[in-house]
């Protein structure tokens, strides 16, 4: 299997298209103390997992396999890890909910485990699954936590990938429709947030790269063992049925259930910040390429109804199309974006003429975490940079390019590597997960001051639990959990104290602030 870091920076390297600005961000060079009281009144601060990394009990109850049981189980992991146990939130629900209450999160955000709910992908409900997310979210309720509720994390049921190929065949829209149209009638009267698709780059690390499940690829463009796929055409058909997919799952929500439970729905992205490589035209022009690719992909069908015209260009007849009455429902079918921002890179221009050199992707530029042998920024122990000011870089650009659409940061966090030498007292001391969600909330409140729709942050995650990047050797979680201890105990880090005193009004941020980024050409 293709190494994580590796996983985390090709993700990056598939920038496409663009001509548009660049975001200049400077320090006014003035500190400002900050406490929870700054954000608007009704923002949202929350933490969130998702079902296959925090739930375990993988076969109690009727829980049939998704595509990463099936994944993990066959040793596909760097530490041959699986979610089979994983936090065990299924038995612990009630301890966590406890714990959020005590912290003084507002709202959890947590996805539903369609291999639960629904055991075949279609059919019959499993009422093991239907009791324990009605007794999950009614838990919430009675503490006064809102549930955000995620409907696809990556976990398909392994049943609709062996049926008829899961996200390649147009099938799989109408199931998922079905699938969400089960849980906006069980569980919209207690759930006002919605999302559809948590990461739809998933279709990059499946189908592309073939490092991710159903590990489906082709060479050279292949990263993972595959024994089929195409990666010139699958990740462009995959990514098609997720975003129709999508437009149904919105439409029978507005039409059927909205008006009556008041609630909203929208779609979480993979946002890792760009900066050019050099000052030179080549490396603007890359950087907004792999911009374009990074959002536009996803954002201006939900936005506009259509690919963006350069995508088009350059995928040409591989890229799917959409229908006039597709294109109707994908316009404006979102009430809010979620956000998912870790990281920022560096890109350079990877042009050659044609015929001078076979590069092997739709892509035109290159990214890096270091520029002239220098690291951009600080990096995590899991390879990430730390950019604090690339969440307001982002945040701009989506008012800028996008019309300033309400934004949901629904992940941000701080891995630390899950060393076992460690005691527990120091392993609890996560002082530099503490300094990175100082920063990013700051770089967080300086875009809300210039103008950004941002109504709510979560950090990630929760609890330590299975990570799909990394399995168990790195924590990202507030609670740390032992997970050599059978009742898997939980315990708070110094950095869930920290947020609990933020939350509750008696810790300050002390952060540098940025100007208003300006949009240059």
């Amino acid at each position: 299997m293709i190494g994580k870091k590796a996983v985390i920076l090709l993700w990056s390297l598939i920038g496409l298209l663009g001509t548009l600005g660049t975001l200049d961000c400077k320090l006014d060079g003035e500190k400002n103390r900050i406490s929870r009281h700054d954000f608007p009144a009704d923002f949202i601060f929350g933490a969130g997992t998702s079902a296959y990394q925090v739930e375990g009990a993988a076969a109690f109850d009727g829980r049939k396999l998704s595509i990463w049981d099936a994944y993990a189980r066959a040793g596909k992991m760097d530490d041959g890890s699986t979610g089979d146990v994983a936090a065990d939130q299924y038995h612990h629900y009630k301890e966590d909910v406890r714990l959020m209450y005590e912290m003084g999160l507002d709202a959890y955000r947590f996805s539903i485990s369609w291999s639960r709910l629904i055991p075949d992908g279609r059919g019959a409900i499993n009422p093991k699954g239907l009791e324990y997310y009605n007794s999950l979210i009614n838990e919430l309720r009675h503490y006064g936590i809102e549930p955000h509720v995620t409907l696809y994390h990556f976990d398909l049921p392994q049943s609709l990938e062996d049926a008829y190929g899961g996200w390649l065949s147009s099938q799989i829209i109408e199931d998922f429709k079905a699938y969400a149209e089960v849980c906006f009638r069980e569980f919209g009267d207690r759930v006002k947030y919605w999302t559809t698709f948590n990461e739809p780059a998933f279709t990059v690390f499946g189908y592309d790269w073939g490092s991710w499940p159903p590990q489906r690829c082709s060479f050279p463009f292949g990263w993972g063992n595959c024994t089929a796929g195409n990666s010139k055409v699958e990740p462009y058909i995959a990514t098609h049925h997720v975003l129709l997919s999508h437009a149904e799952a919105v439409s029978v929500y507005r039409e059927k259930f909205q008006e009556k439970h008041k609630g909203l729905i929208g779609l979480a992205l993979f946002t890792a910040w760009f900066e050019r490589m050099t000052n030179t035209t080549k490396d603007f022009v890359a950087t907004q390429r792999t911009l374009i690719f990074q959002f536009g992909w996803f954002l201006d069908p939900i936005v506009y109804g259509d690919y963006h015209s350069l995508i088009k260009e350059m995928v040409g007849s591989r890229l799917p199309t959409f229908s006039k009455q597709q294109s109707k429902k994908l316009k404006a079918s979102f009430d809010f974006i979620g956000v998912i921002h870790y990281n920022t890179f560096y890109v350079s221009d990877a042009y050659w003429p044609p015929g001078e050199r076979d590069y092997p992707r739709d892509m035109l530029s290159t990214v890096s975490e270091l520029r002239d042998g220098i690291p951009i920024a600080k990096l995590a122990p899991s390879g990430l940079a730390i950019v604090p000011w690339g969440m307001q870089a982002i945040l701009e650009y989506f008012k800028q390019q996008y019309g300033n659409p309400p934004v949901i940061a629904y992940e941000n966090g701080y891995a630390t590597a899950n060393n076992e030498s460690l005691s527990l007292l120091d392993a609890l001391n996560d002082q530099p997960r503490v300094d990175y969600l100082h920063d990013y909330l700051g770089s967080l409140l300086s875009a809300i001051r210039n103008g950004s729709n941002a109504q709510g942050y979560f950090v990630w995650s929760f609890v330590d639990l299975f990570e799909f990047l990394y399995g168990y050797e790195f924590r990202y979680g507030l609670f740390f959990v032992d997970f050599k201890d059978e009742k898997l105990k939980r315990y708070p880090t110094l950095s869930a104290r920290w947020y609990t005193e933020f939350l509750k009004g008696s810790k300050h941020i002390d952060f540098v602030e940025e100007k208003a980024c300006s949009h240059t050409q």
